[in-house]
């Protein structure tokens, strides 16, 4: 049989869903089969030589391959702000600092050019979907279609005017239009993203939870991420701010809390009976000092959570290798526990959570019969992650985004051995330095 694509690996990861119990998490010399930009087969390669031709046909004897990562939680064109304003406290870096600059330079050459590095980043590093929240998602949207990444492009919502929208009402409606424009589409989701707590009021929270509830759309918010931000909320109406979205009916399988630094016992169980999702962003909450996400209780608790790592400006990368790591040492240092957090539960984090958290996950995030061909394979044959006993331990704590060596977003590639197929960097770099004189100056 004819086929697109036959890719054989030493490794296959599938990151297989939990329910699949008797399947092996690691396959040893087996092959991909790819048609239609989609997974029609993952058998042994000795059998797959018999049964396939592909067009293209890969032999990757030193590599894994598992699902492309998910980064559950981006701004994307923050990549240009990277390093400019460091070392600081959340409301300090904040409104001293990004929202001065986003003031004065934001436009859609910004969005585009910040957007694309992080594109390129994020495909370097394995990255086959990111969810953004950022102004003029128009522009996000078309830089990842245009090179050929999966994104979940969030329909910004906050009560301050910008240069995208004057006012809630206003950034609701050109969110719904830029929802039916993108709607078909197959690489673009459009979830709500109301910025946070204390930068959107009621009215258009209520607005946004009845149109998420009558388009099946998620809705994604930056949630007790600081302790300031509780106590403020607390002081200002009583009430801690996750209370608020459950009385305002957000809480639901529909809803993405990202960070949720600050929770009681009683507000884990909130999030749990819900079915609320949250996306943790370790790197981001340790350099702001935001504080640390209880990942291990919400995961006995049966929540979902993901991984993100939010934007280049507080990070200040886009490596979701490196917040696996991050994730799974700082969930044992939290928990007091060396075994919260394995390795395998990191790596579902960043692949099929938070494809879950999405409205994903029967789309992408396994390597499973019928899904969508995203894939990125990893070189294992480095010194730093020699010697091997267990891929996805030596994955999730050795190796480095620099060992991704190819990815594919629905069958198409993005990477060649290291090398990017949809983005000129020369090109890009300029672009860059460009930006960097006058954000600097």
């Amino acid at each position: 049989m004819i086929v697109d694509t036959v890719i054989h690996a030493r490794w296959i990861i599938p990151v297989e869903p939990e329910s699949v119990t008797t399947a092996p998490s690691v396959y040893e010399y087996h092959a991909l089969v790819i048609d239609g930009g989609r997974i029609i087969d993952l058998l042994p390669s000795d059998i797959a030589r018999q049964k396939y031709q592909g067009t293209t046909t890969e032999n990757l004897e030193s590599h894994a391959l598992l699902p492309g990562f998910v980064n559950s939680h981006t701004h994307a064109a923050m990549t240009l702000l990277r390093g400019i304003a460091d070392d600081l406290h959340l409301m300090d870096w904040l409104q001293n600092h990004i929202w001065p600059l986003e003031q004065k330079w934001m436009s859609e050459a910004f969005v585009r050019d910040g957007t694309d590095l992080a594109i390129a980043e994020m495909i370097l590093g394995g990255t086959t979907c990111f969810n953004d929240m950022y102004f003029f998602p128009e522009i996000t949207a078309q830089q990842a279609l245009h090179h050929g990444i999966r994104a979940s492009v969030g329909l910004i919502v906050i009560d301050f005017p910008s240069i995208w929208a004057e006012n809630s009402e206003a950034y609701i409606e050109k969110g719904l239009a830029l929802h039916d424009q993108l709607s078909h589409h197959p690489l673009i989701s459009t979830p709500f993203a109301p910025h946070a707590p204390y930068t959107v009021s009621d009215e258009p929270l209520s607005k946004v939870r009845t149109f998420a509830d009558e388009l099946e759309l998620p809705v994604h918010m930056h949630v007790h991420e600081t302790l300031h931000e509780v106590e403020q909320a607390q002081q200002a109406t009583g009430q801690r701010p996750l209370q608020r979205l459950h009385e305002l009916g957000l809480l639901s399988p529909s809803f993405i809390a990202v960070h949720m630094t600050q929770l009681t016992d009683d507000e884990i169980e909130l999030v749990a009976e819900t079915g609320a999702h949250i996306v943790h962003c370790p790197e981001s909450n340790l350099k702001l000092a935001s504080g640390f996400s209880p990942v291990a209780k919400c995961l006995a608790a049966g929540i979902n959570v993901a991984l993100g790592t939010d934007g280049a400006a507080s990070n200040n990368d886009l490596d979701m290798l490196g917040e696996m790591r991050t994730a799974a040492l700082l969930g044992k240092a939290i928990a007091g526990d060396a075994s919260a957090i394995p390795a395998m539960t990191a790596l579902r984090m960043a692949t099929i959570n938070g494809a879950k958290a999405l409205g994903l996950d029967q789309e992408i995030g396994s390597l499973s019969i019928g899904k969508s061909a995203d894939v990125i394979a990893i070189d294992l044959s480095q010194l730093e992650t020699q010697p091997l006993y267990c891929p996805v331990s030596q994955i999730v704590y050795a190796a480095s985004r620099q060992q991704v060596t190819d990815v594919w977003v629905a069958g198409k590639r993005l990477l060649k051995q290291r090398n990017l197929t949809t983005i000129d960097i020369t090109d890009l770099k300029q672009k860059l330095d460009e930006w960097r004189q006058r954000l600097s100056a």
